[in-house]
């Protein structure tokens, strides 16, 4: 290993100096319990331990299984501990033991356990007077009433579990001794709102205590310096130590028999079955990731009925399975017992589980740093190499899985930035704060600005946000539950009213889901044991009788009652597949550019490796039909056919911005002549359809170059309005407007989505200066439209050569378009006839190439292929005048 890169300097990524690294001493008692183990520390841990020494805080940028825990909190009990105190007896220790010393907060509190293990290990060594213990959303009420006594030495916690302590009335005096605070998978926490609740949850230790130490570990990320900067942000020292870069990573892929020339999203996959049951035959330990968790359903049920004899030896993991069974999962994966497990991003982070020797990624990982991050779970520890093994969904993919081999060597990794102002993080810190021991105005609105993203928070917007706790604005002044916090005789702003305050605590966070119901057995004598969760949405669609497959299980569902959904096992009939939100991620910019890279190698006749190789036969028929999109350049193909006037554009900017792109061009060729255009994304292009006829080089010349307000005309043909009363429902939730806390666990969706709504709509009417209404809006534009994005694209594809090809036959890249347009109006049955009818007709065209035909044309194989769900892009929204979106982006 080489030494690792440090650096001292302000919070300012531009002013920092970088310093050559210096070799550390490692302190005795440190020393003395690596050599009890016969390990070595690495530089970039000593650079760890002199940096917190000095009273330093940093962050820990360093591959998966590098050694990063035991860097940071070896230091912190370097740095606290004494290792010749006596270790107490077992009955004194609790009542005895050294007073809370460290938070170490984590993203999941799925993790707290694994960690809290992690860390227990060298304390009866190193620090024989600790205590340590975790405070999650899993903690019991006993071991919470103990902690509400006496917290430990060391605490392993979440970010609402940290604003619940922060929210107690001794908070200053529970938290009195804290002096190190560890952040671990920083770069999860960091671009979004549970980051910024961390933020300012450490501005307020920093008021206590100065000379507060934080360190932050991170993986896979891309802003390494505004990483540091957002994190340490208020200390007089920020140290960045890199890790080392050596760990052996191999990326290759499973390479389809027969690669299809006309590819339509996610078909491909289980036919691939085979040969993903011959890698997981050979290896010992496997994760097999999928995206979404329906996916993991549909790929756990197949291997079982591939490989029945596996029963018991392979299992299925991901966020809606009840939390007993992802424990299990967990426990059989690190002593070694199970041989694959099919997972989400449930198990992305943190927990080790040794034994893995590889993973299979399902379809295309979308982003290079969730597949390094996922990689990273096999050969978990220093010298190990990890394995990631892609698995093509359709034929496309095999040259995404090419490109993201050729990002993660030049070490293009996305940026996660922090959010900028979300003012209803700030609302929910406010009265947190007040339950807190209180506040004054002055000196809040000072430790708020220490926070990152909190620095250019204005006087008018800090007094809006006190105005909006302490009475709620002008639309909600004669409202008793929305003056949550006044100021006392003495000036200092207070929760008045006990009911508030519980509410306000049961309410803590910035998670929010669409309402799920649990899923139980069927008991006649009552409720039987949990299995998961499911999304209400799902379940409001199905009547008793009716079958789903969840949990690796075909269930039947007996009857709703209560916000529950009561089950058996089905002894037959075909089965629904739950569907959950989040599964709908964009191909990242960076693996976009990557891509780009290799089409336009494959144009020049470069077409290197084995995956571009067997996508030959595609790229053939594309170049012979219209064109190989190439970099610096806009293919444009028109298309005659029964359904209308088409045009297909691939900027490769991802779905979300092919969305907005779409629209924006849709309304402003409809500003110019009356016509109702269909519209269908993905991450490589999009579709207009029109059913009157467009001279398209021309619309689309005038529509792409015209320079008037893009952001204007992007919020008309969106009807931005809808979009943002949707977003306002997160918004509404986080800044206390509306609560769901265990007292309305039954309240439906449908109920939290009114009250959100009926907000929305008095703020619009009689409060327009709400800037709760401002940060919906602002968070459309950059979370659901990616407006940088689309804003790039656009000034991207004015400034590259058009190539307007028009066709005689849909061509390769055309239609897995097409198909996704007829997702949107046709069922099953007649969907798959339909794609059997247009995949015989261009195979027929095609039939010049000297290639059998692969894809399937049977359309009882094509609805089977159909069960599998793919990454589909929004709804095809229908243009007409003044187009609304009526699907859902």
């Amino acid at each position: 290993m080489s030494d690792g890169a440090a650096s001292t300097a302000t919070n300012e990524p531009a002013a920092r100096r970088r310093t050559a690294p210096r070799r550390a001493r490692t302190p005795a008692a440190l020393a003395a319990w690596f050599a009890a183990r016969d390990w070595t520390p690495a530089p970039f841990q000593r650079e760890v331990w002199s940096a917190m020494a000095k009273g330093a805080s940093g962050l820990l940028h360093a591959d998966t299984g590098a050694g990063k825990t035991y860097a940071v909190w070896l230091g912190a009990l370097a740095v606290l501990a004494d290792p010749t105190a006596s270790a107490l007896p077992a009955r004194r220790s609790a009542a005895k033991a050294e007073p809370l010393r460290v938070l170490w907060i984590t993203p999941m509190r799925a993790l707290a356990a694994d960690t809290e293990r992690a860390l227990r290990e060298p304390l009866p060594a190193l620090a024989p007077a600790w205590n340590l213990a975790s405070r999650t959303g899993d903690t019991g009420s006993a071991q919470r009433a103990a902690q509400a006594r006496r917290l430990p030495s060391a605490l392993v916690t979440t970010p609402e579990s940290l604003s619940l302590l922060l929210a107690r009335a001794d908070a200053r005096a529970s938290l009195s001794g804290v002096r190190v605070v560890i952040v671990d998978e920083w770069h999860e926490l960091l671009g979004n709102k549970r980051g910024v609740q961390v933020q300012l949850a450490l501005a307020r230790l920093r008021h206590w205590h100065p000379g507060l130490i934080v360190w932050g570990l991170s993986a896979t990320l891309g802003n390494v310096d505004e990483a540091l900067a957002t994190l340490t942000a208020g200390s007089p020292q920020a140290v960045l130590v890199r890790g080392p870069r050596e760990k052996t990573l191999t990326v290759d892929t499973l390479i389809p028999a027969r690669p299809e020339r006309f590819p339509w999203a996610g078909h491909l996959g289980m036919r691939m079955l085979p040969q993903v049951v011959a890698e997981l035959e050979a290896s010992p330990s496997t994760l097999v990731f999928t995206n979404t968790r329906s996916q993991s359903e549909l790929w756990y049920q197949a291997l079982l009925e591939a490989r029945p004899d596996w029963a018991g030896l392979i299992a299925l993991h991901h966020g809606s399975l009840d939390r007993d069974v992802r424990d299990w999962v967990e426990r059989g994966l690190k002593s070694g017992e199970l041989k694959a497990v099919v997972c989400t991003s449930s198990l992305d982070l943190g927990v080790d589980f040794l034994p893995v020797a590889r993973v299979l990624q399902i379809g295309s990982a979308k982003g290079v740093a969730r597949l390094l991050q996922r990689a990273g779970r096999s050969g978990h520890a220093p010298g190990r190499a990890s394995r990631v093994t892609l698995v093509p969904t359709h034929s496309l993919e095999l040259v995404e899985a090419a490109a993201v081999r050729d990002a993660i060597q030049a070490g293009r990794v996305e940026a996660r930035p922090p959010p900028a102002k979300p003012l209803d993080v700030l609302v929910q810190h406010l009265v947190t704060v007040a339950l807190g021991g209180g506040f004054t105005p002055e000196a809040l609105r000072d430790e708020v600005r220490l926070a990152y993203s909190f620095r250019h928070l204005t006087d008018e917007e800090w007094h809006w946000c006190l105005g909006f706790v302490a009475h709620g604005g002008p639309s909600l002044g004669a409202y008793p539950d929305y003056r949550r916090v006044v100021p006392d005789e003495d000036g200092v702003w207070r929760v008045p009213d006990a009911r508030l305050a519980r509410r306000h605590r049961q309410n803590i966070g910035t998670i929010v889901s669409d309402a799920s119901m649990v899923v139980r057995w069927w008991s006649r004598s009552g409720g039987g044991a949990p299995l998961g969760s499911v999304e209400e949405g799902f379940v409001a669609r199905l009547a008793p009788g009716d079958c789903f497959l969840f949990g690796g299980r075909l269930l039947e569902l007996v009857r709703i009652q209560d916000m529950t959904a009561y089950v058996r096992r089905a002894t037959g009939g075909r089965a629904a597949v739950p569907r959950w939100n989040g599964g709908r991620m964009p191909l990242s910019g960076e693996l976009a550019d990557a891509l780009v890279a290799r089409l336009t190698d494959a144009a020049a006749g470069r077409r290197e490796g084995p995956e571009m190789q067997a996508v030959g036969p595609l790229l053939d028929v594309q170049a012979r039909f219209s064109r190989i999109p190439e970099a610096g350049m806009l293919l444009v193909e028109t298309l005659r056919s029964r359904e209308g006037w088409h045009a297909f554009l691939y900027p490769f900017a991802g779905r979300h911005a092919h969305l907005g792109l779409g629209s924006l061009l849709a309304w402003r060729i409809g500003q110019q002549q009356a016509a109702t255009f269909s519209i269908a994304v993905n991450d490589y292009g999009l579709e207009l359809l029109s059913a009157t006829e467009v001279d398209w080089g021309r619309m689309l010349t005038a529509a792409l170059d015209d320079e008037t307000d893009m952001l204007a005309d992007v919020l008309a043909s969106l009807n931005a309005g809808e979009l943002a009363q949707r977003r306002f429902r997160e918004i509404a939730r986080v800044a206390g407007l509306v609560f769901q806390g265990p007292g309305d666990a039954r309240k439906s969706s449908r109920q939290l989505q009114a009250s959100s709504s009926l907000f929305y709509e008095v703020f619009r009417r009689h409060d327009a200066g709400n800037l709760l209404l401002g940060q919906a809006e602002a968070e459309v534009l950059s979370q659901e439209l990616d407006i940088g994005r689309l804003t790039h694209t656009v000034a991207a594809v004015r400034a590259h050569r058009r190539e307007i090809v028009a066709l005689s036959h849909p061509s390769p890249f055309a239609f897995p378009l097409m198909v996704e347009r007829f997702r949107e109006r046709l069922s099953t049955e007649k969907l798959a006839d339909r794609i059997a009818r247009l995949l015989a007709s261009m195979e027929a065209a095609a039939d010049g190439v000297p290639v059998a035909p692969a894809a399937p044309t049977d359309a009882g194989d094509i609805r089977m292929a159909l069960d599998e769900p793919a990454h589909r892009p929004p709804r095809a929204p229908r243009r007409s005048g003044r187009p609304r979106l009526r699907g859902r982006p």
